[in-house]
């Protein structure tokens, strides 16, 4: 852990007292009276202690300079801050204990500087430690807060992030950062309880990032970092990446019921126990929804967690095991003439035999553990997965007699590992830490296939291929405080790939590999007045698809097709403010720019990879959060983008897709004891449809609502509703070419919309014993 640094002052001051308050909470933001703050500097003989009151709070007086600050009580984990104390006005800071049973790291610090993996709150303690502003932490008192309609939710508590839907619920999201509709996953890296998520070379898309494994009762943080400037972040990361960390125990165990519109049913089942020296965490959902289509869903998921964990002194180690199924029938986007001309309903399918079934296990081992100066990590994980897609987005377009339905399948078993170590060391008597670490992933596909199918049976096959891939990735960076009110990080990353495809067309097989080198640099200048300033710049990468990298003919049409690189560079820069100099409002601001090499996509639906050009995206993102009252909040996040192709090119320069501003409004409520309520606003702006922006989507604004009553410590009932205002609004557009049965042979390019569900609401019940 590091310190949260305050203003330095003058030495002809430092005999001055300061007044600092500090209070103390627990994850659910209620006061832990009765804890002991104890503040300690090196030269004095005996520390100033003191104890929180009712409210959770406790004044000290301080003189200027360097303090460390250990919070105990009985109940809660220890936690140890460095802190600064300046000079010329009162410092209010808020801590965050955790409970020995739900506690996710351990917080002991020692060093000046830090990951943020191992703190507990997401504004108050990053001055001081945050690599940029486009960074932090969300928690679960958080998450619990927010209403979400689907597990991916959980991904937009991370500012500027976008959460939608084109088919049915058991595929993967589509995600929007930054700039880029990030189809379902590219670009944007996602870990869950150690293990990354994201599947290079997928049967439907590069990165395919599916989330519906998720239980958000088991998320015990939610750490997220933006731009290739991140020595430990490589694969699919240039635009951001998200590592989202699951308790390894709960202080109680809950049973959930819940029930809605639509036909949606929930049950969870969870609860950990004393095991083995440890703490088993035992988690079991099932899942059923028919959604508002003409053509029910049928969603049906079962999930399953199993999670070991021991911890000694300042050691963990974990084990975690999850096992996930669902089958679904999907209702894809629709040709917005067709509804237009009545031939079918907003909640309508082109064909109503598109669905899916997706299977995934999972086996995963984490070790952490810190003393003497010296924090190593083990991470080692493998997976098994399986899908199937069954999809048709152009009707009758490319065969008129039985419809152009197409099945994306593939099995897939994939294994890696992470290892650090991190070295507290002083150099010139300034703290430094030389931290380097080894990743490296094995991907096998046995069999990744697209087929053409009419009803889900098949009747033709355009290609199947065997694929396997490697990427190790060594990476090594050096943190420094050469100032008291400057910190550098510079990071250096060495990434490897290496894929054979053996095809079903023979010229299509063969052997690929690519290397590139990446190197990162980060300067944090304050806090000034509780205001740090960031400046960041980097390089990272975009991974194509292995079987794009051996393409040599396309297995559509027979002709010759370009090969294309492995990986394509990235090279992104931040300017940055994090800020909590005004009482109760604490915001950051980031202008941001992200360069890529090439657009290059695997296009699953067509078996081959489409080219594209070189892009720039650059915008500006700003995030707030202000403590209206002891019971009220209100958190704002707003960001602008803007994105082009950077070589001239008569069909334009927008990139399609791209959305240009983003935005959310949540408050939060605590009107009375046992009651929270919060209501929501997301924004998501219009975006070009075509390279000449002849053709954009609609804005859209949505609105929603949660409201929990805690009666007594072991009931809670909540109430989540969706779409408030009924709004008419899109989850996804897109232009392309579809045939409707009568149609000319050519068909018509038209917009193809997804539509977002109409209002809806499910109340639930959790009850703890």
């Amino acid at each position: 852990m590091g310190p949260l640094l305050l203003p330095l002052g003058p030495p002809a001051l430092l005999a001055v007292h300061q007044a600092m308050e500090v209070a103390v909470k627990d994850p659910l933001g209620r006061p832990v009276p009765g804890a002991l703050v104890e503040a300690s500097r090196p030269g004095r003989a005996e520390p100033v202690r003191g104890e929180t009151d009712a409210q959770g709070r406790v004044r000290m007086d301080l003189e200027p300079g360097a303090w460390q600050l250990r919070i105990a009580h009985p109940a809660y984990l220890a936690l140890t801050r460095r802190v600064q104390v300046g000079v010329g006005s009162a410092h209010h800071l808020t801590f965050t204990l955790q409970p020995y049973a739900a506690a996710t790291v351990a917080v002991e610090a020692r060093a000046t500087v830090a990951d943020l993996s191992a703190l507990d709150e997401p504004l108050n303690h990053l001055l001081g430690l945050a690599t940029a502003a486009s960074e932090g932490l969300v928690t679960p008192a958080e998450l619990q807060a927010r209403p979400a309609q689907r597990p991916g939710d959980v991904m937009e508590a991370v500012p500027g992030l976008l959460v939608s839907q084109h088919s049915g619920e058991g595929k993967a999201n589509q995600y929007y950062l930054r700039g880029f509709n990030l189809d379902h996953g590219t670009d944007l890296a996602v870990r869950v309880a150690g293990v990354p998520v994201n599947l290079p070379s997928h049967a439907h898309g590069q990165g395919y990032l599916d989330l519906n494994f998720l239980i958000p009762e088991l998320v015990g943080r939610v750490q997220y970092r933006k731009g290739p400037v991140y020595a430990e972040e490589g694969d699919f990361a240039s635009a951001g990446s998200v590592d989202i960390g699951y308790l390894h125990a709960l202080p109680s165990p809950l049973l959930t019921l819940e029930a809605g519109s639509f036909g949606f049913r929930r049950l969870l089942f969870a609860g950990s126990w004393k095991a083995v020296g440890g703490d088993l965490l035992v988690a079991q959902e099932g899942v059923h929804n028919d959604g508002p289509w003409e053509h029910p869903e049928g969603f049906r998921k079962a999930n399953t967690v199993l999670r070991w964990s021991r911890a000694a002194g300042t050691a963990r180690f974990s084990v975690t095991a999850m096992v996930y199924g669902a089958t679904w029938a999907a209702t894809d986007q629709i040709p917005q003439r067709a509804v237009d001309q009545g031939r079918l309903g907003r909640f309508g399918a082109l064909d109503p035999s598109d669905g899916g079934d997706a299977r995934r296990a999972s086996l995963a081992f984490e070790f952490e553990r810190a003393a003497d100066g010296v924090r190593d990590r083990a991470a080692l994980y493998g997976v098994a997965s399986r899908l199937e897609l069954f999809s048709n987005f152009t009707g009758f377009l490319e065969d008129p007699a039985r419809g152009d339905q197409f099945q994306q399948s593939e099995r897939r078993t994939y294994g890696g590992f992470a290892a650090s170590r991190a070295v507290d060391l002083t150099l010139a008597g300034r703290p430094l830490q030389v931290e380097a670490g080894l990743q490296a992933r094995w991907d096998h596909l046995p069999s990744v296939a697209l087929r053409l199918t009419q009803a889900r049976g098949v009747h033709d096959t355009v290609r199947e291929d065997r694929v396997a891939e490697s990427l190790v990735s060594p990476w090594v960076q050096a943190k420094a405080e050469p100032l008291p009110w400057l910190r550098a990080t510079a990071g250096l990353r060495h990434d490897r790939v290496d894929a054979d495809v053996a095809s079903g067309r023979a010229e299509n097989s063969g052997r690929a590999s690519a290397s590139l080198t990446s190197p990162k640099l980060a300067l944090a200048f304050g806090p000034f007045a509780e205001t740090e300033l960031y400046v960041a710049a980097g390089r990272g990468f975009h991974r194509n698809d292995a079987r794009g990298a051996t393409l040599r003919v396309d297995p559509r049409t027979g002709e010759a097709a370009q090969p294309v690189t492995p990986l394509v560079r990235s090279t992104g820069s931040e300017v940055g403010l994090r800020c909590a100099a005004f009482p109760r409002w604490q915001w950051t601001l980031s202008l941001w720019r992200l360069d890529l090499a090439s657009e290059l996509v695997f296009a699953g639906d067509a078996g081959i990879t489409e080219p594209s050009r070189p892009s720039r995206r650059e915008g500006v993102e700003w995030a707030n959060t202000v403590q209206l009252a002891a019971w009220a909040s209100l958190t704002a996040d707003l960001a602008w983008s803007k994105a082009r192709f950077t070589t001239s090119d008569p069909a334009g320069d927008r990139v399609p897709g791209a959305v240009e501003g983003v935005g959310s409004l949540s408050l939060d409520l605590r009107p009375a004891p046992g009651w929270q309520v919060s209501a929501g606003l997301r924004y998501v702006g219009p975006r070009p449809l075509r390279e000449d922006n002849a053709v954009r989507s609609e804005a859209s604004v949505l609105a929603q609502a949660k409201a929990e009553w805690q009666p007594t410590p072991r009931l809670r009932v909540h109430l989540e509703v969706f779409n408030l205002a009924d709004r008419r609004a899109a989850d996804i557009q897109y232009v392309y070419r579809s045939r409707l049965p009568g149609e000319a042979a050519e068909g018509v390019e038209d917009v193809h919309v997804h539509p977002v569900e109409p209002r809806s609401a499910r109340v639930g019940l959790t009850w703890r014993w």
